[in-house]
């Protein structure tokens, strides 16, 4: 993703840089602005009105099915009044005596006689015919008893015909017709977004009743003719209102308008289908049972309100609308829906817009041809001047020259002048670049002349530096030689003392003396070191009066020795002492001054690590040019590090930064090595560590004479 918008940003500029593409995009964004708008104001024209109208639709489609609804009350009406005003109802009914206590109906043929067979044969007839649910002939008194009559027989007070809605339980079912019950019951489909009721069926049934009085020749209304139909799982009054409604050409393709009754929020008598086959759309099963949402429930049966909106039916989205279905007494007890499916709109909606936009595309398209055709005569000038730009920026010699413009086109003055502008630059180059070679020249012997003096100046410095150097090493030598002259006068002499006394000792003690052998041994051994101290110091004071034997031998032992050596010093802190002891070339050395050496070297990394740590002495052989010339000997403390600044000043005699050092143990260390012709070099970093390395060759060589320590090296 970050490269695709990193590649159109690049694309933008370049675009933007090139002024053919700017006056297309100026051209072109009036033109694409409109379009663009004429398209969201297309959208938003058919999303706000033609919403408005779906829902309108739909509104007035819920009338005319509230409408149908009634017409169908009051046909059913008419149907039992032309019943009544029969020839045959009214001969039959004459000759008909009876109890009023009895009733007459399609299911009470048996158990009368003569008329009363008759009449309920002929009743039995007029129901199948008029495709009623129950049809009786009730007596006043009858009528009476049964609240629900007796409501109908004060709204037609008591001498008109009057019909409407109302709910029975499955006993008042049963006294109507035993075969309601089954009927009625309807079990209650689950459904995720309806709360569902307590009960799991709808055992109610909803009717719809038509109730007229049976005048006498005296006036009197001892009779009436009870009819009705029994909404629950009847079919034929939705697809009546949906054949009505949503007739052929009504709705677009593949969209299905439907039609429902409720009880409660139950739908008893609906067309919704369950589903539909791939092919055909043809509809399988009814959704009976299903619910309403809890939204729809509260507004139209608690609230007694329409509700118009888009809906989730059962199992698709629809343009709804709902009202609340009143029955005789005036209690709601359920509601009409009329509704269409939303998809097939929203299908022909997108379709519509897909079209619109790719009218659109055109449009562009053709206008973009239109404006780049016409703008052509412009571009090309602009492309060659272009060109010729880039040309003499990349370094060639081009001019624009003619463009097959008129001389009074602004464009070919610009190109002439630029031409013109060239070629007095290319002029002016001519003469900067003459004259920069002759600086050059002059330059350079200004320069050549300033080196030789500089070079000069650095070998008398230098000069004066070694021999600034000499002297003070002279006098440092000078004062270390009267110095030393002492220590050994005055040294030799303890010492001497001290090595008589030990082999005294060692003689009285006799046989005793095998258990302290090894301190005495140890004794007498730093009693000769002392005295090869002081030889040192006045080898170091002058040199040229000692001449220290050099022998071959190897480096591993020497070490060992040392080690045993350097344990008693080091043995106050907790410092490990790691080896790893590679060497096996021999070199010429003095042992003992080599033995020095590295005694001053450890311990000095010693007194570096505070308290604990680690030192590592390595040794392995030295090669040079894939020849093999001596050993080297590294030393390696992981204390604090030598400061930059000190790092110069370390091999100096008597420079010490510890309070109780003499400053004489590098110094001699140094001189040592130098005068067999090895090298000591040394490399620090603060807070890590330093590391000592001592280059000693198979054969001895001459003493270097350095004014300067060399090989020295800071990390």
């Amino acid at each position: 993703m970050a490269l695709i918008s990193r590649i159109f940003g690049v694309t933008w500029q370049q675009m933007q840089a090139k002024v053919r593409y700017r006056i297309l995009i100026l051209t072109l964004l009036p033109i694409l602005l409109t379009l663009v708008s004429l398209v969201f104001i297309t959208i938003y024209w058919n999303i706000s009105y033609t919403g408005q109208q779906l829902f309108m639709k739909v509104k007035a489609d819920l009338t005319v099915a509230r409408n149908t609804l009634a017409n169908v009350q009051d046909t059913q009406e008419k149907q039992l009044a032309r019943v009544m005003e029969s020839w045959e109802f009214q001969e039959q009914f004459h000759k008909l005596t009876l109890p009023e206590s009895k009733a007459i109906s399609s299911q009470h043929i048996q158990g009368h006689r003569g008329a009363g067979i008759a009449l309920g044969r002929m009743l039995l007839q007029k129901k199948q015919q008029l495709d009623l649910d129950f049809l009786r002939l009730i007596s006043a008194a009858e009528v009476s008893r049964d609240s629900d009559l007796r409501v109908m027989l004060a709204k037609s007070k008591g001498k008109e015909p009057y019909s409407g809605l109302m709910v029975l339980s499955s006993e008042r079912l049963r006294q109507l017709d035993a075969s309601l019950v089954d009927r009625a019951n309807i079990p209650i489909l689950q459904t995720l977004r309806a709360q569902m009721p307590k009960t799991s069926s709808e055992q109610r049934g909803l009717l719809s009743r038509s109730l007229l009085p049976i005048k006498g020749v005296d006036g009197r209304v001892d009779w009436y003719l009870d009819g009705g139909i029994l909404i629950n799982r009847d079919s034929r009054i939705v697809d009546h209102i949906r054949d009505l409604v949503y007739d052929k050409g009504t709705l677009p393709e593949r969209s299905i308008g439907t039609v429902t009754i409720f009880l409660d929020n139950v739908r008893v008598s609906t067309n919704v289908p369950l589903n539909f086959f791939a092919e055909g759309d043809k509809e399988q099963g009814r959704a009976l049972g299903s619910l309403v949402s809890e939204e729809v429930r509260q507004q139209v049966l608690e609230q007694g309100q329409l509700w118009v909106d888009r809906a989730f039916v059962f199992n698709d989205w629809f343009i709804s609308a709902y009202a609340p279905l009143m029955d005789i007494q005036g209690q709601r007890i359920g509601m009409i829906y009329a509704g269409f499916s939303e998809s097939p709109f929203i299908h022909n909606y997108l379709l519509n817009i897909i079209e619109l936009g790719g009218m659109l595309m055109i449009v562009l398209l053709v206008s973009g041809l239109l404006v780049y055709r016409g703008a052509y005569s412009l571009l090309l000038p602009i492309e060659k001047i272009h060109h010729v730009v880039k040309a003499v920026q990349s370094g060639t010699n081009l001019r624009i020259g003619s463009l097959g413009l008129d001389r009074e086109n602004e464009l070919s003055n610009l190109a002439e002048q630029f031409d013109r502008m060239l070629d007095l630059l290319q002029h002016r180059n001519a003469q900067i670049q003459a004259a920069a070679e002759q600086l050059e020249m002059k330059v350079e012997e200004r320069t050549s002349s300033l080196q030789e003096k500089t070079q000069e100046l650095e070998r008398n410095v230098a000069l004066l530096n070694e021999t600034r150097q000499q002297l003070v090493t002279n006098e440092k030598l000078t004062a270390l030689g009267e110095l030393t002259a002492g220590i050994a006068h005055e040294i030799n002499n303890p010492t001497a003392v001290i090595l008589g006394n030990m082999e005294l000792l060692k003689y009285e003690l006799g046989d005793k003396a095998v258990d302290v052998q090894e301190e005495i041994d140890i004794v007498i051994q730093q009693v000769g070191r002392i005295s090869t101290i002081i030889r040192s110091l006045l080898q170091y004071s002058r040199p040229g009066e000692f001449n220290a034997p050099l022998e071959m031998h190897q480096v591993t032992p020497i070490i060992e020795e040392m080690l045993v050596l350097v344990r008693h010093s080091i043995k106050k802190q907790e410092v490990k002492l790691n080896q790893d002891l590679q060497a096996s070339y021999p070199v010429q050395v003095n042992r003992p001054q080599l033995l020095q050496v590295l005694i001053n070297l450890v311990v000095n990394a010693t007194h570096a690590i505070d308290e604990q740590g680690q030192i590592w002495i390595r040794t392995y052989d030295w090669n040079q040019s894939g020849e093999l010339v001596g050993v080297k000997i590294e030393i390696e403390d992981e204390g604090g590090g030598i400061p930059p600044e000190l790092l110069g000043r370390i091999f100096d005699p008597f420079y010490t930064t510890r309070k109780d050092g003499t400053g004489l143990g590098l110094s001699l260390s140094y001189g040592i090595i130098k005068r067999i012709g090895g090298t000591i070099e040394v490399s620090s970093t603060l807070g890590k560590g330093t590391l000592f390395t001592i280059g000693l060759y198979h054969q001895a060589r001459e003493q270097e004479q350095d004014s300067q320590y060399k090989g020295l090296q800071l990390n």
